[in-house]
């Protein structure tokens, strides 16, 4: 099913046989789009800002298991100036021919569905779709020596002449039959390894001692570790791998190392995907429920039905922001005023929140997996007095609850089954999968894709053997790209 996504059903004018087009509201929020086993989303929305609809219909789409075009992928791609430079580096001589001929120091290319009017640009069309997967792009060129890619912006259909309309209804058709082609640079030759760090996080994913034992583990496979900071971001085609060991989020430094490290053929963990789809509740709330991974009950809502739709949940419920982290942006609602008034600021946010059924619990099992394997098992118990495992004061400060770490043999077997069948829906890199077991069922809370391993807690079963486990799949990954 070809499904063309947009914000009012005026903002697409043009015929094109084949196609459904309905709004984003339908597409977020009617069963019948959610329950859809497969389909081909055209994501035209008015704005791909992070949260918006049109974001949230591309993320989703990826939780439903369609294919969503543009991608989250490829939005982000094109925020970013240091990713469009290093695409354009792979159709540099293609660039250079087709605007042999401009006298303007400026120049710019709308590409519609890989193709423009003018048939002299087929080819650099051609290769700006291959490398951002988008029905309408707005390529701007600036020329100094030579011409340079500088900008690529997703455009809303309102942006389009009118002289256009034609070419859009010739090539929309055939748009959903393309296939999306990657590309990949050839590793460094030399083993080694970037370990992204803050020195200043106060609750970074790894303490110091542990960052150690990391470089330690990495030593044991031949692996050059070195530990860098954000300011080093133009130094990864240095190194073979890149180990993100600070809080990661999809608008943040993290993420555009992540993404430049994986366009440049580095082994990545956190990789981008696992970043944009783990900082999302609302994604990993449609991928767990999509996929029957037992989770509490879930509504996602808009502003508009919020209060009719969590009305079977119950009371007390809890509501989240989409990229809450840390217990923050997460809150615990005792009535309907506190929902309203909780609500409300959330909504100038994020387009849609979460409503979850409450379920309280001493602690959360936290299930470290790394590769689709477990590697170790903690119970995070709540902070004194509180209901979450971490209570942020006024004044700024933070109280956690105590660490158990616990044998994996020791973790009750539902519980891990659930964390892997979880993990294994995002990728195959390290996750802490967050679990709670009501009369001995679990219930997947949220998968986190940069998992505390701190020297003392998380390792305190496995020592030094946990860290040489991290370190040996960046060592077999990394071999294995370099027989590619």
């Amino acid at each position: 099913m070809n499904l063309l996504v947009v914000n009012n059903h005026s903002d697409f004018r043009w015929n094109i046989p084949g196609v459904e087009v309905i709004t984003a509201k339908k597409y977020l929020s009617d069963q019948r789009f959610i329950k859809l086993r497969s389909a081909k989303i055209f994501n035209l929305c008015r704005s791909y800002k992070y949260q918006s609809s049109g974001y949230y219909v591309s993320l989703l789409a990826a939780a439903r298991g369609h294919k969503a075009i543009p991608d989250i992928t490829t939005i982000q791609d094109t925020k970013a100036l240091s990713i469009i430079r290093l695409k354009s580096d792979d159709f540099e001589e293609i660039m250079q021919k087709a605007l042999v001929g401009i006298t303007d120091k400026t120049f710019v290319l709308d590409v519609i569905f890989g193709q423009n009017p003018d048939k002299r640009y087929d080819q650099l069309c051609n290769e700006l779709f291959r490398q951002f997967s988008a029905p309408l792009l707005r390529a701007t060129f600036i020329h100094n020596d030579k011409w340079v890619l500088h900008n690529v912006d997703l455009l809303p259909t309102s942006l389009l002449e009118g002289a256009e309309d034609g070419l859009i209804e010739t090539v929309a058709s055939s748009f959903f039959n393309q296939k999306r082609i990657f590309s990949n640079k050839c590793s460094q030759p030399k083993y080694s390894m970037a370990i992204l760090v803050n020195p200043d996080e106060k609750t970074a994913p790894s303490n110091p001692a542990a960052i150690r034992k990391f470089v330690r583990a990495a030593e044991t496979f031949g692996i050059d570790a070195r530990v860098i900071t954000k300011d080093e971001y133009n130094h990864l085609g240095e190194y073979d791998a890149l180990f993100i060991r600070e809080t990661t989020n999809v608008n943040h430094h993290t993420y555009r190392f992540a993404r430049r490290a994986a366009v440049e053929g580095l082994v990545v963990i956190d990789d981008p995907d696992s970043i944009v789809k783990c900082s999302n509740k609302v994604y990993l709330a449609e991928l767990l429920k999509h996929h029957k991974v037992p989770i509490p009950e879930t509504i996602i809502s808009g502003k508009y039905d919020l209060i009719a739709s969590t009305e079977k949940l119950g009371y007390p419920l809890v509501i989240k922001l989409p990229d809450s982290a840390f217990s923050q942006g997460v809150f615990k609602v005792c009535d309907r005023s506190q929902l309203e008034k909780m609500s409300r600021t959330m909504f100038d946010r994020s387009e849609l929140i979460i409503a979850q059924k409450y379920l309280p619990t001493a602690f959360d099992w936290r299930i470290g997996i790394i590769n689709n394997e477990p590697l170790f098992a903690c119970q995070y118990y709540m902070a004194g007095k509180h209901w979450q495992i971490v209570s942020h004061n006024i004044n700024g400060t933070s109280r956690f609850g105590k660490t158990a770490c616990l044998k994996i043999e020791q973790v009750p077997l539902k519980v891990i089954d659930a964390a892997l069948k979880a993990a294994a829906l995002i990728g195959n890199g390290l996750y802490g999968v967050d679990v709670k077991e009501i009369n001995g069922e679990p219930f997947v809370m949220e998968i986190n894709d940069n998992p505390n391993i701190d020297s003392g807690y998380e390792d305190k079963f496995l020592k030094g053997d946990l860290y040489l486990k991290v370190m040996g799949v960046f060592f077999e990954r990394i071999r294995q790209s370099k027989e590619v």
